[in-house]
């Protein structure tokens, strides 16, 4: 049974762009330890962010049939104005993601959140692959890219955070989608 499959089961999932109203939430997100595993030093700014829609990027909350579950960022690593990825060639997309409530977490969401995610980033034609760096250690995690297609680039260093920088190739993604698709 596909991720797909298993979030039809018990509602939709959907993303809706993240706004102000979803403040609180995030910051409660972002307190849970399984979410502080995941991203131990960043401070994502939610009051400024939040009120900024910048054209390289995308903050989303996940939601089945109305509940908020997880948060998905898409940006495009070469025009972001922090320029955390560093100098990064045109045409690339990055994704962050996250499970927020606890009872969602090893039920397909996250496939099912990052899937969607990658068909938008994936939407723009020009765009040839998507980037993600969870952290070395995340072994979990590593894995989960990894069945998704990802392919191991390099192990870096991003601030404090000893990270594993993974590539999905346009065509390994449309390889994938058709094989489980079928």
């Amino acid at each position: 049974m596909s991720a797909s499959d298993r979030a039809d089961q018990s509602g939709a999932l959907g993303l809706r762009p993240a706004t102000l109203h979803d403040l609180e939430l995030l910051r409660r997100w972002d307190a849970k330890p399984h979410v502080l595993e995941a991203d131990p030093n960043d401070d994502w700014g939610w009051e400024t962010e939040l009120a900024l829609s910048p054209d390289w990027r995308e903050q989303l909350i996940a939601e089945i049939d109305g509940r908020p579950i997880g948060f998905v960022q898409i940006i495009d690593p070469a025009r972001e104005d922090s320029h955390y990825w560093g100098d990064c060639p045109p045409n690339l997309r990055a994704i962050d993601l996250w499970i927020g409530e606890e009872a969602y977490l090893g039920r397909g969401y996250g496939t099912e959140m990052m899937e969607q995610a990658l068909a938008r980033s994936f939407r723009d034609p020009k765009v040839g692959a998507v980037l993600v760096d969870p952290l070395f250690a995340r072994d979990r995690a590593r894995r989960f890219y990894e069945r998704l297609g990802f392919e191991f680039i390099e192990r870096r260093q991003f601030g404090d955070d000893d990270c594993a920088v993974y590539r999905l190739t346009r065509d390994r993604w449309r390889r994938r989608a058709s094989r489980t698709s079928t």
